[in-house]
């Protein structure tokens, strides 16, 4: 898929009148919220393992590193592709050998994206198997050298802005279905965005960089978890 086509391309009484038992009320002024469920309440994490796509012409450390539980990886525009003679653009990306059709599926890490990095999809939902003329993706999380970087649905819906050189939690929650599915985006458990997504198909989550635009693209990640139900 070409760089254009990516980007156009979820108190009262008992019965026999005694009163209940209530609870003392907290002090005048005393906050009363309750934090909101995690996400992740009635999931069960699941093992995943994962293979690596990168520019077809360069060693995986050429554009990945680990180090204390993190995961870095980057790519420049001027890179080639991941399979010699593909049209797609750069990109340094685990690909998760969890393909699904139906059921509930999450992604779930801890990201940082570096000052800079523009217009690159740091996770996505591809759609490996799908019907002819559907798109090729049910959703891609992408970054922008805006307000101190701006994470976009694909190049349109802002859901984070001031989100470069600080760690926050991403989750992407996939109910999937033979018709058509939910997908919802949490922020540090906070839902951002719930979009349906593009109808049947097999597919895989994706994280890493896929860099649409221009210059050095990079993204981290840890505590990186797959959640099932």
């Amino acid at each position: 898929m070409n760089r254009r086509s990516v980007l156009r391309a979820g108190a009262g009484l008992l019965a026999g009148g005694a009163a209940l038992a209530l609870p003392p009320l907290p002090p005048a002024g005393a906050a009363t919220a309750t934090p909101a469920a995690d996400p992740t309440d009635g999931w069960t994490r699941t093992s995943f393992t994962y293979s690596w796509q990168k520019p077809w012409n360069l060693d995986l450390g050429d554009r990945h590193s680990y180090s204390g539980g993190v995961h870095r990886m980057w790519v420049y525009a001027t890179d080639e592709p991941f399979e010699e003679g593909s049209s797609t653009d750069p990109r340094t990306e685990m690909r998760w050998k969890a393909d699904y059709s139906t059921g509930d599926h999450m992604w779930d890490a801890d990201v940082y994206l570096p000052s800079g990095t523009d217009g690159a999809s740091f996770v996505q939902i591809l759609r490996s198997v799908h019907p002819s003329g559907t798109a090729a993706t049910d959703i891609m999380l992408n970054a922008y050298d805006t307000d101190g970087g701006t994470v976009r649905r694909y190049d349109g819906t802002v859901l984070r802005t001031g989100a470069y050189n600080t760690w926050f939690n991403v989750k992407i929650a996939h109910q999937a279905s033979s018709g058509t599915g939910t997908i919802k985006v949490y922020f540090d458990n906070s839902l951002a965005l719930t979009v349906a997504d593009r109808g049947p198909a097999t597919r895989y989550f994706k994280n890493g960089v896929y860099h649409h635009g221009s210059g050095r693209a990079e993204a981290r990640f840890r505590n990186i978890a797959y959640w099932t139900r």
